[in-house]
């Protein structure tokens, strides 16, 4: 059985930013239970593993309002698949501009329909202060060592120098 109350926010995380964190804190005050899934997808190279990623997400929601439960995991494979598994009704997205949207949508479409049960999509538009951050830009800045602090938390900050002073 689905759960109404209980949404799925999926994506890759690689790093997290003050963008998905604005959709976290938004999208749990939403719901009972927001679940966090964080993508492994075996084709690409991630800078941080799941398990990496998951830990971050951890440290860096404890201090969000919002009085909904967090959940998290790691995942392959279908988003709406997740859904049933975790008996979510909803699977949150995040848009930062028009190219998100027309990625997204139809991803929301097939979702509904690809599912044991139909679930919806919510789509969460990003603040002007955060529309402009991807994990990938955040990547490229920490890898060429410039300023973080618009883009990610000091914690995601300091894995990041980590990663790349090795």
């Amino acid at each position: 059985m689905t759960e109404k109350s209980k949404a799925i926010y999926p994506g890759s995380f690689d790093p997290v930013t003050r963008g998905h964190l604005d959709v976290i804190e938004r999208a749990r005050g939403l719901f009972g239970t927001l679940h966090i899934a964080v993508l492994s997808n075996p084709e690409k190279k991630a800078l941080f593993t799941p398990e990496e990623r998951i830990e971050l997400l951890r440290s860096e929601t404890a201090g969000l309002a919002g009085a909904g439960v967090l959940e998290f995991s790691s995942f392959e494979g279908l988003t709406a698949r997740l859904a049933v598994e975790v008996e979510a009704g909803w699977i949150v997205r995040g848009l930062r501009s028009a190219a998100d949207a027309a990625y997204e949508l139809p991803m929301a479409h097939s979702n509904r329909r690809c599912g044991e049960t139909e679930i919806e999509t919510v789509f969460l538009p990003a603040g002007a202060e955060t529309s402009f951050i991807s994990s990938s830009l955040v990547r490229e800045i920490a890898a060429g060592g410039g300023l973080l602090e618009a883009f990610v938390t000091p914690g995601v900050e300091a894995a990041l120098r980590g990663r790349f002073s090795s």
